[in-house]
């Protein structure tokens, strides 16, 4: 077993999605086994008691690798020495509130923690965001992280991959497993376009090709992918909360794992997804964290370049890269970034 540990914070930790992170972090599912944890959970005052009990539960699961669990609702001590940085919590869309608002209200929670991470964090951190809206949290984080390279900062894409390719698993009757090198462009949200172009079975056939063969052609593929695959990847978190009655949580917890892992360990087949900040791939505006086909070799996400776009999918794509610029453009008039 390694001899030293890595310091893992998670913010809004006495959230439901934090609750479904905790226990799965102590038990090596992110990182592997062999690499022991220290937690720390950072909450505002109305969420320690919550913490709290998680951090019991904790204890009573006697992880092997879990050191030990630090809470507190201090940035400051939250983020001293982390390694892995998981920001979860963030202000929702209440009723009335106008995007400008929702902008505003995060840009006060993310500066501050980005300011933090610069100033205790380890040498070495890494951030993913998966507070809503993502990708410009982690714009306004990164940009309040004075001295931290912009592009250790990340954003969660890979729960929309996730759910693309669990769509396309069940489409096609095959193991999730089997599918390689689907794609998400652009923004964590409703614009994002997953694109299954490059997509591949394990006998090499193209999963558009598979499609067509579901439904009678080339033409009914691109009118199935565009009429009922794309909308229902994008709107699958509207779906949930309508079934459910309240947002994901188990799989955004598992896509969030399941990021960090890769980052950490390194992508073993083909591409995964993840908002990452752009140097100009793909026409993209230079620091936009923007979702991309991206590797790793277990130190930090790549961007996957030279991949064609055909005019439908560049269009899908420009349409979310200019969603992201005017949520940029916001923030900027807040100071923020």
């Amino acid at each position: 077993m390694a001899s030293s540990s890595t310091t893992v914070t998670i913010t809004g930790a006495g959230g439901q999605i934090g609750y479904a992170l905790l226990f799965r972090i102590a038990a090596g599912d992110m990182l592997g086994a062999d690499r022991p944890i220290r937690l720390r959970l950072l909450e505002i005052p109305q969420g320690l008691r919550a913490a709290e009990g998680a951090a019991l539960e904790l204890q009573d699961c006697a992880f092997p690798l879990l050191r030990d669990v630090e809470i507190t609702d201090d940035p400051a001590v939250a983020f001293d020495g982390c390694s892995i940085a998981l920001l979860v919590g963030a202000r929702p869309r209440g009723p009335g509130m106008e995007r400008a608002d929702l902008l505003a209200a995060n840009a006060g929670i993310f500066g501050p923690q980005g300011a933090a991470i610069a100033a205790t964090a380890a040498a070495d951190v890494r951030v993913t965001v998966v507070g809503n809206p993502a990708n410009t949290n982690a714009l306004i984080a990164a940009a309040s992280a004075r001295g931290v390279p912009a592009d250790r900062f990340t954003a969660l894409t890979r729960l929309d991959h996730n759910r693309a390719v669990g769509q396309l698993a069940a489409f096609l009757d095959v193991a999730p497993g089997e599918i390689a090198d689907v794609i998400i462009w652009g923004n964590h949200s409703a614009t994002q376009f997953p694109d299954v172009a490059h997509a591949i079975l394990p006998d090499g056939m193209p999963v558009v090709e598979a499609i067509a063969a579901r439904v009678g052609g080339p033409e009914a593929a691109i009118a199935w992918l565009d009429e009922v695959f794309v909308p229902r990847v994008a709107r699958r978190g509207a779906e949930i909360i309508e079934v459910r009655g309240s947002s994901s949580v188990a799989s955004a917890a598992n896509a969030a794992i399941d990021h960090v892992r890769d980052e950490q360990l390194g992508t073993h087949r083909g591409m995964t997804s993840a908002a990452v900040v752009s140097r100009g791939e793909y026409g993209v505006p230079e620091g936009l964290v923007c979702s991309f086909p991206v590797t790793s070799d277990g130190s930090g996400y790549r961007v996957v370049k030279g991949l064609d776009l055909d005019d439908r999918s560049r269009a899908r794509f420009e349409a979310s890269v200019a969603e992201l610029v005017a949520e940029r453009d916001a923030v900027r008039e807040l100071g923020a970034v």
